[in-house]
This record gives C-alpha cells, sequence and structure tokens, in this order.
C-alpha cells in the first residue's frame, strides 16, 4: 500500500487525508480529500464557493498547476448591470481592513472544478469516496476551529451576520457568537455535499446547486450567473520553476501573481545565500520583498499584459539585474506526499468571505471581487471570464537525491513572504523542516504614510531604517505554512504551522 503523509489546516482535515490513503488512495487523492474537509469545516477562513490552485509533480513526469482560481462574472449582462450590489466592510483584523461584501462581491468559484480535474488527472480512488470524510462533517457537525473564531471575533456581524442562513450558522440562539471548539451545523450543506459526491463536480457548475447560486446571485443584484457557472473550466498550466542549489522548486504560474513574486524573491535570496536567519539575513530578506512586493505592486498589479510583462521581471530577477539594484541600497492548505514520489499543493481562498450563503445550498461564497488590495482593477475592470490576481502559490520542489517536498501557506499577501522565510530557512540555511516552518517570519505592509516591516519576535528587522511593527508572539497574520518532505533515504518530515491549528497524518502504512 502507498505510504504518505499530509499536513493541512486542520487536525480533522489532515485526519481526512489519512483515511483516503489507509483506503487505497494516493498523495492526491489525499490532499483533495484534506481540502474539501478544510473548505467545509473552516468557516470564514475558507468554503466551498472559492477558488483556488493545485501544483502536483507526479514520480514520473513534469509538474501541473492546475487553475482553479476565481473568475470575473458578468456573462449575460449589460455593462449597467455589473458593479452593482457590494457594499463596504471595515473588518478590525491584522491591524484593520476595508473589503466589499455582499453578493455584488462575489466572483465565479473554481475551487471544486479545481479538485475534480486534479482527481480525474492524478488521483486513484472514486470522486465520491473523496468527498466522503467532508459530508461526513457536515451531517453530524464540526467544531468551530480557533483560526475561524479568531477571524470572527472581528467579522461576525460585519461580514457573516448580515445573512440569516450565515448568522444562524456561527451563532447560536441567543446571538452569541460560538466559541471555538463548539459545533458548528450549516442547514442543507450535507445535502450539497452528497450531490456533488454523486453527481460530480458538474452540479456545482450546471446543475441544481448552479441553479441556487446563480438565482440568488441575480435577485440580490450580484454579477454571478447560470452562464458564468456554466462555462467555467480549470485550466492546466505549466508551473515556473526555479532553482536553489540541488533543488528544483515548481510553483503558480501567471495569471496568478503569487508564483511570480516567489519566484523573483526566492532567486534574489539565493544569490547571496545566508547561513542563518542573523541582521544581514534580515535586511537582505526586507530590500527582496521592498524590490520586488514595490514592483509588483506599481507595475504588476495594473498591466495590460501581465503574462509578458510579468515574465519580463522574472527574466530580468534571473539574469541579475535585480541583484545588481539590491547592491545599491481568506485561505487553506494542505500539502502531500507518497513514498512513490508523488508531492500535491493545494491552495484555495474565498477572500474575508461575503457573508453570502445561497438559499437551499448551505455554502458561503467568496468577496474576491471585493478584495480592494488585490482586486485593484474594481468589480468591472476586467471582462467576464478572466481570472482574478491571486496571492496563492502552492508549490512542490524536487532535490537531485530524489527527495521530494510539498509546500504553501494561507494568508492573503502574507502567502508569498511565509514561503519565502521558510524555503530559505530550510534549502539556503540548512534549518530542519519543522524550524524552518516554524522561524520568526517578516513581512513587509504598504500603508499611505509609507513602507514598514511586520515582524515576530526572532526576525532581527529593528536598527534597519525603517519602520516596524513587531507582534508579541507567532502570529495567524504571517500565514499557516503547512509542508511535507519525503526522502528516499530517511522517510517522511512533515511540518504544520504552529501559529494555525494546523494538523499533519500519515495513511497507508504498510
Amino acid at each position: 500500500m502507498t505510504q504518505v503523509a499530509v499536513a493541512s489546516s486542520s487536525r480533522i482535515a489532515a485526519a481526512a487525508g489519512a483515511r483516503i490513503a489507509d483506503e487505497g488512495g494516493n498523495a492526491a487523492d489525499a490532499a483533495i480529500a484534506a481540502a474539501l474537509v478544510s473548505i467545509t469545516t473552516e468557516p470564514a477562513v475558507c468554503s466551498p464557493g472559492s477558488g483556488g490552485f493545485v501544483t502536483v509533480w507526479p514520480a514520473a513526469g513534469d509538474p501541473v498547476t492546475i487553475d482553479g482560481n476565481v473568475a470575473m462574472p458578468g456573462h449575460g449582462l449589460r455593462d449597467d448591470e455589473r458593479g452593482r450590489g457590494a457594499r463596504e466592510a471595515y473588518v478590525e483584523y491584522g491591524g484593520g481592513l476595508r473589503t466589499l461584501i455582499g453578493h455584488g462581491s462575489v466572483a465565479t468559484p473554481g475551487a471544486f472544478a479545481a479538485l475534480g480535474t486534479a482527481s480525474k488527472r492524478f488521483g486513484r480512488l472514486p470522486w465520491r469516496r473523496l468527498v466522503q470524510p467532508a459530508r461526513e462533517w457536515a451531517s453530524r457537525g464540526f467544531p468551530l476551529p480557533a483560526p475561524s473564531r479568531e477571524y470572527l471575533e472581528f467579522a461576525h456581524e460585519t461580514v457573516f451576520g448580515w445573512d440569516e442562513r450565515s448568522r444562524s450558522a456561527l451563532h447560536d440562539a441567543s446571538g452569541r457568537l460560538k466559541d471555538a471548539g463548539e459545533p458548528i451545523f450549516v442547514a442543507e450543506l450535507a445535502d450539497s455535499l452528497a450531490r456533488i459526491g454523486e453527481y460530480g463536480v458538474d452540479d456545482f457548475y450546471t446543475g441544481e446547486l448552479a441553479r441556487c447560486i446563480a438565482e440568488d446571485s441575480r435577485a440580490n443584484e450580484g454579477a454571478l450567473t447560470a452562464e458564468d457557472l456554466a462555462r467555467y473550466e480549470a485550466i492546466e498550466r505549466i508551473p515556473l520553476q526555479v532553482r536553489l542549489g540541488e533543488w528544483r522548486v515548481a510553483t503558480n504560474p501567471p495569471p496568478a501573481v503569487g508564483g511570480i513574486t516567489l519566484s523573483a524573491m526566492l532567486s534574489l535570496m539565493h544569490a547571496q545565500p545566508f547561513d542563518a536567519w542573523t541582521q544581514a539575513a534580515a535586511a537582505r530578506l526586507v530590500r527582496v520583498q521592498e524590490l520586488v512586493l514595490g514592483f509588483r505592486r506599481e507595475r504588476l498589479d495594473l498591466s495590460v499584459d501581465f503574462d509578458v510583462d510579468a515574465l519580463a521581471f522574472l527574466d530580468r530577477v534571473r539574469g541579475g539585474e535585480l541583484a545588481r539594484a539590491l547592491a545599491s541600497p481568506s485561505t487553506v492548505h494542505t500539502s502531500s506526499v507518497d513514498d512513490e514520489g508523488l508531492a500535491c499543493s493545494i491552495t484555495l481562498s474565498a477572500g474575508y468571505g461575503s457573508g453570502v450563503m445561497p438559499p437551499g445550498t448551505g455554502m458561503w461564497m467568496n468577496n474576491c471581487l471585493g478584495e480592494i488590495e488585490l482586486n485593484r482593477r474594481g468589480l468591472t475592470g476586467s471582462a467576464p471570464g478572466t481570472r482574478l490576481p491571486s496571492n496563492m502559490a502552492p508549490t512542490v520542489a524536487r532535490r537531485n537525491d530524489g527527495a521530494i517536498l510539498a509546500i504553501g501557506s494561507p494568508g492573503a499577501d502574507r502567502i508569498t513572504t511565509a514561503l519565502l522565510c521558510t524555503l530559505v530557512g530550510f534549502m539556503e540555511m540548512g534549518m530542519s523542516l519543522p524550524d524552518a516552518v516554524a522561524h520568526a517570519r517578516a513581512h513587509l505592509e504598504f500603508h499611505p504614510d509609507g513602507r514598514r516591516v511586520a515582524y515576530e519576535p526572532g526576525m532581527p528587522v529593528e536598527g534597519l531604517g525603517i519602520a516596524t511593527r513587531r507582534f508579541d508572539d507567532l502570529s495567524m497574520y504571517f500565514g499557516g505554512v503547512g509542508a511535507v518532505l519525503w526522502s528516499p533515504r530517511s522517510g517522511f518530515v512533515t511540518a504544520a504551522d504552529p501559529r494555525r491549528t494546523g494538523g499533519e497524518a500519515m495513511g497507508g502504512r504498510r
């Protein structure tokens, strides 16, 4: 039997992956089942109405990224029917953020399309078996995870309290937000997952679920239409690859921006390697983030020809041009590998949540149109069907000796910096995988009054001549990296981020 290791954003998600491995599944099956449990049981952090990416590196062959990111809705609508149905909300989370919520903030979801495609392309077990653990949790109720409760503390009224179906799922009869660990029962969710298990993901895009979602959207001035759902398809893409010593790292390609950002930062850090997180290494980390994140913000986010501009930027990085410049001055993730050499990395996001739960579905929808800092083109800035910008960067890597790594993180714009800190610590500095995941991180923030570095204790960024924002301890704000390594010499190593209540599990033991 194939042995599989899983690291996911919750213990019950990781356990679902291990269960699937025990039933004969491979790493792709295990990761898909775990991801389905995550989007079912981590409200406010992610949801079934999300989008995302699956990166797989099979034992024999090249890596593949399956693009199931959210898309601009509006097929079949007049121009004056788009851009409605959204309103601004302020959430006092991570220093405060503004976002758009409501039906007009919902983009065309792609998570089920990506997971279904990955199952057909790389999985071993029938699709209905992969859905079963998530359906069971929805049927009996699931404990509210601590990360969900942490975000809901700030967002339960503003984002998730205005829709009565959404509100009743998260609050008790007196209107109190439930505490972490209390059971959550979402009406109709188990039935929806049963349909998806029986009829496949097509039910979400062209079946009864699609009808419920589209009718609710149009009744409330949302732009998501039945035509948007019916037209949606997951797309297989060739991942970006970057060489770090003995490792080949494959990550999310354009039109997503996360992989370009991560590849550029990894290349620039590799150009001046360090043995430990000294102040010099931290200074390099900050300068790399300033250069790459600044270029992304000023040029790539509003580019009219993103693919061309992004790859040209990466060519400049690889050619050493930017290294010379340096010398002068919501989301869930699952990683899984097996002992046959297959690695699967899945990142899914629903933004900050729209609060929308279409009647008859039990499924929260995303607010990815309303992520102001990411979708800077606005509610109508792209043609219907266009994939929206994404920070997600599910990543897989192979070492010369046959070792394979699956890694990724949730965390909005902190995804790429979380992965950067972890991969540099592991691949460049020789830290163990768990130590690299647990090490302090730093992230460059952009504010109207200037740039500053948010950081955790242990990352020596003070005294670098830039404003800082210190966190008292490791914080979920800096992502939630999940990583699994398999080596033919030493076997499995798993690492779930201590910043979240992540889980690690093994399945398919011989």
